[in-house]
């Protein structure tokens, strides 16, 4: 072989080498479809989202395991911390502040720990706590808030579990207009705060008076309907905080002018109201002609929450003479134990369930006729 021939064989035979060596590095082709690959990142997404949900720690925040109506919401989410636990998916527990300031520091203090795999109920004590739940939202913190529902913040909430409070107000003048209340007729409403639950149970009373809500399915007859004059009759306390004690004092003030024992009518917007006016009613801070004068006109009185003492009276074990005195004595279903329904809300929502995120709950009137039925605090 010529050496030009030697020369072309060893130049052919290096090119069929590095031919050979670059088709032996060529990866096999990837024949997973488009539909498959979504598939697969879609099955491990939805194992990401399950592990972090699972094992979740649910905070609970309230107002302390105290007395009256917001102590016994504490009282109730322990009940159902407790069956959390026991399950053992989720973990939970409750966390109390006595004011909003200390609300507010409890909040901020789970946030900034950073922890992961973590949720909130929140009872807000009033609405400062707004800040607070903002840096929730801006955490990522999936939050449920219960009873006092700050606008500023409710449509990022998981779900805004209340009572119908604008249900009450129009139970309430339902309840008077059953029993004879005529349009004009005066009305004194004892108010709870300056806030919004305050606001609707005074918006529901005289709209359903007015005839633009109903209750129990039902709107006011048309020849009882009120007139915008017609609730210039009625008369507002201003705030009782709550307080049955203020309202008794507020009470015995009322009474101190004789002329006031013809007011007939009585909302009280809240159990504990109530019970003010029965205990002014029952003690020596009245005087008793004016008493007489104003029990003979058999004045009704509404509350609202559930408060055994009040039961107790619907059912003839307490106040019983002045009660029998009274026209009627009615109380407005709107109990603590809601607090549970927005604890199991969070647990549905971290279930992968559907949450309902306004979630009224309905209410119903209570009487000596069906005080029975339902469950007292």
């Amino acid at each position: 072989m010529s050496n030009m021939k030697k020369a072309a064989a060893i130049i052919l035979a290096a090119l069929v080498a590095v031919t050979g060596t670059a088709c032996s590095q060529v990866k096999p082709a990837d024949t997973t479809t488009a539909a498959a690959k979504a598939e697969s990142t879609s099955a491990e997404t939805v194992k990401e989202t399950e592990a972090v949900k699972e094992g979740t720690h649910i905070y609970v925040l309230t107002v302390p395991e105290d007395h009256g109506w917001t102590g016994s919401v504490a009282t109730f989410a322990k009940e159902k911390i407790q069956e959390v636990n026991e399950k053992g998916t989720y973990t939970a527990e409750l966390i109390t502040s006595a004011n909003a300031a200390e609300q507010i520091r409890n909040i901020e203090d789970i946030v900034s720990k950073g922890e992961k795999n973590i949720a909130m109920v929140i009872q807000p004590i009033d609405d400062t706590v707004q800040s607070a739940i903002q840096g929730v939202i801006d955490a990522g913190i999936p939050y449920v808030a219960f009873d006092r529902i700050i606008d500023g913040v409710s449509g990022k909430a998981v779900s805004n579990v209340k009572g119908d409070n604008s249900g009450i107000g129009a139970g309430a003048a339902a309840y008077f207009v059953s029993l004879g209340l005529t349009p004009g007729e005066s009305i004194y409403v004892y108010e709870g705060d300056t806030s919004s639950v305050t606001t609707l149970r005074d918006e529901g009373f005289t709209k359903y008076l007015t005839g633009e809500l109903e209750f129990g399915g039902e709107v006011i007859a048309a020849d009882k309907k009120w007139s915008q004059d017609d609730l210039k009759s009625i008369t507002y306390s201003g705030a009782m905080n709550w307080s049955r004690s203020d309202t008794k004092t507020s009470f015995e003030s009322l009474l101190g002018d004789s002329k006031n024992a013809q007011i007939k009518w009585f909302y009280a917007e809240d159990d504990e109201l109530a019970m003010g006016i029965l205990e002014a009613l029952s003690g020596g801070g009245i005087d008793e002609a004016t008493k007489d004068t104003f029990l003979s006109g058999k004045p009704v009185i509404t509350g609202c929450g559930g408060l055994d003492e009040l039961y107790e009276v619907l059912r003839g074990k307490t106040y019983e003479d002045i009660a029998s005195k009274c026209g009627g004595i009615m109380s407005v279903t709107y109990s603590p134990s809601m607090i549970q329904t927005a604890i199991e809300d969070m647990v549905d929502y971290l279930d992968g369930k559907q949450v309902t995120q306004d979630h009224v709950i309905a209410c119903e009137n209570v009487t000596s006729e069906n005080v029975n039925e339902y469950p007292s605090f």
